[in-house]
């Protein structure tokens, strides 16, 4: 790599670097602490090297509520299993209404679906609305540690629901209801949840998608529940027999109550890919995802109260929990519930211009997809107001950045990269930094984020495994039924012990920068919702005329995604259209819409270890670029010759030896 900077698409001027949220902090840090630092890299170092300073002056500086103090920050840098703020009691919760106390009539949330129009709520509202659901879910059992599940869209409702019960020190866990009934039970069943809460269907494109016959279906098959939630929201009279009704839920007034739990108590559940069996059910703790998300969103993004904060998402991806944190820093969160190309691509832009908007975030494909329909986002919105732009679910090129640069006056570019795994970026933005084509700006204070070589060396300007070499407060506590905690090590731990590998490509530039490149193993990232292979595998081998399959997610950097779907057939059957549509639909059904192949083709065999393991990653590469002796040794495999019709495919695409 070369060490010659490019030139800065964007440089904040000295006004914004001035009223910054981590200008104040460097202020704090040196009044309070006697702490003064040239430059953010190195703030950045001194917050890697002293860990437990760090995180010790991000509790006293957002003077974190609790009802009993920590008795030590840390217990020791080693991973899994590090201990963070041992015997404080707290709850998320309750932070979120430490602001506007005495404004209650000031917006918290804004909305719009397909189904609705413009809605505001506000924080005096949504402290009463969480207050009374609360006291219901109480009323029907609910306490600490009890799962309570959610089927919902991205809704005010249902940011009400994950604040009741969070307050409660109940554990949340969501999916969209675009996801089909096998994705939702491979992730609620491991948990055994108490509650549902659900809507009757949802309306996507235009298309309405009723929803209640797989609700009734996740009743039948979820045997813990004691009660299901129905919120009406396709159709305002649908009802479900046996079910209790949103609105009896929310109606009564009750007081705020705010359970004290341990800084390690379990928050949420999120689920990671099933790539080698179900996904797998991930926990957070109610102090890790509080510490993590207010440094996120106030230091990092730079949101405060005068923000309006959107990032587009659906409850399946973690950007939605994400999005929740915004109300930490007293920010006002924008909702849209729907399609964002329907009926145009100026639709949230649009919606930017109704809620006066000052950060819009989505997943890099929407951008790109602007650019490709030659949107201009000045149409409909006003381009001085919106201060940052946030994008994230894979890498933006950098004819992404450029575009967004040519789109709006002075605005700062914010991609981030983070993950599900930790609920909270490594890398991402920082507004007293300038922007770089393709380049996210810096390494997150407290993040000792590398790239690493295979043979576990640290890389200076060259593409590696993105790794953690210290914990950060809000990785997983540990697996739901992982009791010995193997599954956990074996996802993150097995190739470096002790270091945390995330999956990505990444190069850290010598202005201290990241560049994503893709992932690095077989999980497929589709507009940022990532899924296992296992899970389509379970789909499609259970169709009669498939005996085996093998996918591939071919994102990469600079790249259009292209995802294809190998099929070995049972003999006699060919691959024609009623095939390949049976498939498809069998993914979108059981799975999502977001992962269903560019193409599926038939193959003569899949390629295996002699164990047994179907060769995901080196045909990844081998289809990415990489020579075949590079990635794959005969000897190893238990069908050598099968590697022969890949090798051929990706010579037929373009792509070998590239």
């Amino acid at each position: 790599m070369t060490n010659t900077s490019p030139a800065p698409l964007w440089r904040p001027d000295p006004s914004r670097v001035a009223d910054a949220r981590i200008t104040h902090y460097q202020h704090w840090l040196n009044a309070e602490k006697g702490l003064a630092f040239d430059d953010y890299q190195s703030l950045w170092a001194w917050s890697v090297e002293h860990l437990e300073e760090f995180y010790e002056s991000l509790w006293q500086y957002f003077d974190i509520r609790h009802s009993a103090p920590y008795e030590r920050v840390l217990d020791g840098h080693h991973m899994p299993g590090a201990k963070w703020f041992e015997g404080a009691r707290l709850n998320l919760a309750e932070q979120v209404f430490r602001h506007h106390e005495h404004e209650p009539e000031r917006p918290a949330v804004l909305s719009r679906s397909e189904l609705r129009g413009l809605q505001t709520l506000t924080w005096g509202e949504l402290r009463e609305r969480i207050a009374a659901l609360a006291h219901s879910l109480r009323e029907l059992g609910v306490g600490p540690g009890d799962r309570v599940v959610a089927y919902l869209p991205n809704l005010p409702e249902t940011m009400v629901a994950f604040f009741a019960v969070s307050s409660l020190g109940a554990i949340w866990s969501s999916c969209s209801p675009d996801m089909g009934t096998r994705s939702v039970l491979d992730r609620f069943r491991q948990i055994d949840p108490k509650v549902m809460i659900a809507v009757d269907g949802y309306r996507y494109g235009g298309k309405d998608f009723d929803r209640l016959s797989v609700v009734e279906g996740l009743r039948d098959q979820l045997p813990t529940l004691e009660q299901v939630v129905m919120l009406p929201y396709l159709n305002s009279d649908a009802r479900l027999p046996g079910a209790r009704h949103w609105d009896d839920l929310v109606r009564e007034p009750a007081p705020m109550r705010f359970e004290q739990v341990p800084f390690d108590h379990p928050l949420w559940v999120v689920y990671s890919s099933g790539t080698t069996g179900m996904p797998k059910p991930i926990v957070h703790g109610h102090g890790g995802a509080l510490l993590e998300g207010l440094q996120d969103h106030a230091l990092q993004l730079d949101l405060g109260p005068k923000d309006r904060y959107m990032w587009f998402t659906t409850t399946g991806w973690i950007m939605w929990n994400a999005q929740m944190s915004g109300l930490l820093t007293g920010a006002t969160i924008c909702l849209y519930d729907g399609n964002p190309g329907y009926p145009d691509l100026g639709t949230l832009w649009r919606f930017a211009e109704e809620t006066e908007m000052t950060f819009f975030g989505a997943g890099a494909a929407y951008f790109l997809n602007c650019k490709k329909a030659d949107i201009r986002p000045g149409d409909w919105v006003d381009t001085g107001r919106i201060r940052s732009i946030g994008s994230t679910g894979s890498p933006l090129p950098e004819e992404g950045y450029r575009w967004l640069m040519d789109q709006f006056d002075d605005v700062m570019v914010a991609a981030i990269s983070g993950g599900t795994d930790v609920a909270s970026a490594y890398v991402g933005a920082c507004p007293t930094l300038p922007v770089y084509p393709g380049e996210m700006q810096c390494r997150y204070l407290g993040t000792a984020v590398y790239a690493m070589g295979d043979h576990g060396e640290l890389l200076d300007d060259e593409v590696g495994e993105l790794v953690v070499t210290k914990p950060m407060p809000s990785m997983p506590l540990y697996f739901w039924n992982d009791e010995d905690g193997e599954r956990y090590r074996d996802s993150y731990f097995d190739v470096f012990p002790g270091v945390w590998r995330h999956g990505d490509w990444i190069r850290i530039t010598p202005r201290g920068g990241a560049i994503i490149y893709g992932r690095s193993d077989t999980t497929i990232n589709r507009h940022g919702i990532r899924m296992g292979t296992g899970e389509i595998y379970r789909v499609v081998e259970e169709i009669p005329e498939v005996l085996d399959s093998l996918v591939v997610d071919l994102e990469y950097l600079g790249r259009e995604s292209y995802m294809p779907l190998f099929v070995v057939l049972r003999e006699g059957v060919a691959l024609n259209e009623d095939l390949a549509g049976r498939i498809k639909a069998a993914i979108r059904d059981h799975l999502s819409a977001r992962h269903v192949p560019n193409e599926i083709i038939a193959a003569p065999d899949v390629p295996r270890t002699l164990t047994g393991k179907k060769m995901e990653l080196p045909i990844k590469k081998l289809l990415l670029g990489q020579a075949i002796e590079q990635v794959a040794n005969p000897d190893a495999m238990a069908n050598p010759d099968s590697i022969a019709f890949y090798s051929e495919f990706a010579e037929r695409r373009g792509t070998a030896g590239r």
